[in-house]
């Protein structure tokens, strides 16, 4: 029944709708319009609404087809199709404000206004030795920035004549160089400003986009600086020719006179330098820049900023260029020290002088000491410097001018046998001593087989006679029996930062490349016993009570201590290195690389710590020349002259900003005139020639000529004859055994 009923539908009254019983008609016309619809009116069948059956569809087609459009990509054409205006147009504001937002950002970040505060180039920094004399200058010649308050008229009339006629009206932007590069893809007619944001934030490249970022930064510029600070940022760091930026550099470099003192003429000649100022730098070109002038001049007419009889009386510019000795722009020690220097340096105007720890008569003395060394073809690096690490003279090469590169900080070369201190320090600090034995027999198994010198070889030695002979087969062994990785924890402690390989026996004779001013700082470390040592240019600072605390330092046993400066005096007075021998305590390892592609002496006597390298740029052989041949007589040459120095005298401390001072000989230094050890000596009793293994020396006086002794002490006559009779001994046992061989027979 309930199935039946749905049929019905029944009056108030019970009845049917209409007032009378029935059944509910099925048609569906014939219901009301609306469910809430109260009016018992039934539409009859056949007047069917259909405006707004079609209003309902449309509706419902247009939602479908939204939510279609919303599912589709964001790239699709149909996705964008059918929005509004107002939707549209919300979108792209928030679109610019983001793009302007971004913009603000990126500038704020790569181009801050402070920066167009600074030079544009590192301003001149002079370098003194430690007793205050002048070694090098470099950098450019930058003055303190100038005011436009503070300039006549026309020395800014100028500048605007020539560079920028609309620069007090525009908006720091040219349309019309805008164009240009639009059309040809090159720069050309910037603004002042263009120019400001072109060489404070961007590089020399000429394109489109560079273009683009130069107009975008003097939007910026001008957003945030009023026209006369634009126009002072840029006359204070434009560059005018011979090294000098800024428009006070130039006027005094040029005229000797403070921009606010310049006359019409010679400020028409500066404004001209701006196009080309390397090829208009009066100095050089004085014609090219009159003809520049005349064309400022011309400008000027042209704004009204002079009359034509004003330009007419207007005289060629005489200059006044003060030059006075000027130092070397480098030399090996500046280049080293100078990139150094600027890091403590803050970014301004000033110029600055900064002390150094070199030692300028050590300085002389070592470019002297290398100067006569028989180098041949080969090159050659010189390092001296005190225990603590302040170099005090530095040679990188034969010739400067010829080779700037430094190969005592930039070459990095096979140190040879001297890499043998880190591997006989390991053992002493596992425990060996120098007294114990190890084998000097040739080693036969495995597939490194090094060689001794000579093929010199013998039964078991001691450790400090391995190390004086320069044992290659004993080393190697003492490699093995203390650990590779033992050996990089010495060499590592003491400063050395190259890589080296573990496992590798040929870590033993040196196959790491290192540079030679690391080398040196490392024996530095065991002369002072206390390292790492860090090479230093500039005097240590005294230290703090807190950083004292917090040192990383270290130092070894006062027994290590005792026996590595045993096996090091072992080498230089009875092994490899008897060509350094000194008359004091003298401590020094030899190294010779495979095929003499590298020859070293690297050692220390006194306050000084001196290596040496000898060896060719391209690594090819030299004509057998060892670490105890050339290397170490230039090692010697220069430790006699140095430790025979007088003290400085601080009362007499020369012009900081003044040339470098000639070095006259002293008295009683020694001049070598050969590698044998002759050498020629200045007396207060007149000119003394000597000679190494010579018992007499030539002396010339005003009594004239005469021999005497040479002052040689007795017990080094007995070493030098002990020497030779070993030497007889040995060729004679090598005779005797040739003969005995051949008296037997194959």
């Amino acid at each position: 029944m309930a199935f039946l009923e749905r049929f019905f539908r029944r009056s108030d009254d019970g009845g049917p709708p209409g007032g009378e019983g029935g059944y509910y008609p099925l048609y569906e016309t014939q219901r009301p319009l609306d469910p809430d619809e109260t009016s018992d009116t039934y539409r009859p069948a056949g007047s069917t609404d259909f405006s707004r059956w079609d209003a309902k569809l449309s509706s419902l087609d247009g939602e479908v087809e939204a939510e279609e459009r919303r599912r589709l990509p964001i790239w699709k054409p149909d996705y964008w199709r059918g929005r509004q205006k107002r939707w549209w147009a919300a979108r792209i504001v928030a679109g610019v404000l983001a793009v302007l937002m971004a913009m603000v950002a990126w500038l704020a970040i790569t181009a801050p206004l402070s920066k167009s505060l600074e030079p544009i180039a590192a301003p001149q920094v002079t370098l003194l030795a430690s007793d205050g004399t002048p070694i090098a200058r470099s950098g450019a010649n930058v003055a303190d920035p100038v005011e436009v308050a503070k300039l006549p008229p026309h020395v800014v009339q100028a500048f605007l004549a020539i560079e920028d006629r609309t620069f007090y009206s525009h908006v720091g932007v040219s349309a019309k160089g805008i164009a240009r590069a639009a059309l040809t893809g090159r720069g050309g007619g910037s603004t002042i400003t263009q120019q400001l944001a072109k060489f404070t934030w961007l590089t020399p490249e000429r394109s489109l986009t560079r273009k683009a970022q130069e107009a975008m930064i003097a939007l910026w510029i001008e957003a945030w600086l009023t026209k006369d600070e634009i126009l002072e940022r840029y006359l204070s760091n434009a560059y005018f020719g011979d090294n000098q930026y800024g428009l006070r550099a130039a006027s005094l470099h040029y005229f000797y006179r403070h921009p606010e003192n310049l006359k019409p003429e010679q400020a028409a000649m500066l404004a001209g330098l701006l196009q080309a100022p390397s090829r208009y730098a009066p100095t050089h070109h004085y014609d090219r820049a009159k003809k520049r002038m005349d064309l400022v001049v011309a400008a000027m007419v042209e704004e009204g900023y002079l009359t034509r009889a004003q330009a007419a009386a207007l005289p060629a510019p005489a200059l006044d260029v003060r030059t006075r000795e000027e130092l070397p722009t480098g030399t090996y020690f500046a280049d080293w020290a100078l990139p150094l220097a600027r890091e403590g340096i803050e970014a301004g105007y000033e110029k600055q002088v900064v002390e150094t720890t070199l030692d300028a008569r050590l300085q002389t003395l070592a470019g002297r000491v290398v100067s006569r060394a028989a180098l041949g073809e080969a090159q050659v690096a010189l390092v001296a410097m005190r225990p603590t690490g302040e170099v005090v003279a530095m040679v990188g090469g034969k010739d400067y001018a010829a080779s700037a590169f430094n190969r005592a900080t930039q070459a990095r070369r096979q140190p040879g046998s001297t890499f043998k201190l880190f591997v006989y320090l390991a053992a002493l600090e596992a425990g060996w001593d120098p007294e114990d034995r190890i084998s000097n027999l040739p080693i036969e198994q495995g597939s490194y087989r090094p060689k001794n010198a000579r093929e010199r070889y013998s039964d078991a030695i001691t450790l400090e006679e391995a190390f004086a002979r320069s044992s290659n087969v004993a080393a190697v062994r003492l490699l093995g029996e203390v650990g590779s990785e033992e050996v990089i924890a010495t060499a590592r402690s003491l400063g050395v930062r190259t890589p080296m390989p573990q496992g590798d026996p040929s870590l033993a004779l040196g196959t790491s490349s290192m540079m030679l001013l690391e080398l040196t700082a490392a024996y530095a470390g065991v002369a002072a016993n206390r390292f790492p040592v860090q090479a230093r240019a500039f005097p240590r600072e005294e230290e703090s009570w807190w950083g004292r605390i917090t040192s990383r330092e270290d130092s070894m046993g006062e027994r290590v201590h005792r026996d590595i400066e045993q096996l090091l005096r072992a080498a230089i007075n009875r092994g490899t290195g008897e060509a350094a021998e000194l008359p004091i305590a003298n401590y020094g390892k030899t190294g010779t690389t495979q095929d003499y592609r590298d020859a070293l002496f690297v050692g220390y006597a006194g306050d000084l710590v001196v290596g040496v390298w000898v060896g060719n740029d391209d690594n090819t052989p030299m004509s057998r020349v060892t670490g105890g041949g050339l290397p170490a007589r230039i090692w010697k040459d220069f430790m006699r002259g140095a430790l025979d120095l007088p003290a400085v005298r601080p009362d007499n401390a020369p012009d900081p900003q003044g040339p470098v001072q000639p070095l006259d000989i002293d008295e009683g230094e020694e001049i070598l005139l050969g590698e044998e050890g002759t050498a020629l000596r200045i007396g207060e009793d007149g000119l003394i020639l000597s000679q190494d293994g010579v018992p007499l020396d030539l002396r010339i006086d005003r009594d004239g000529v005469r021999l005497s002794p040479n002052g040689r002490d007795d017990a080094r006559l007995r070493r030098e004859r002990d020497r030779i009779e070993r030497e007889i001994e040995r060729e004679m046992e090598r005779i005797e055994a040739e003969m005995e061989r051949l008296e037997n027979g194959p």
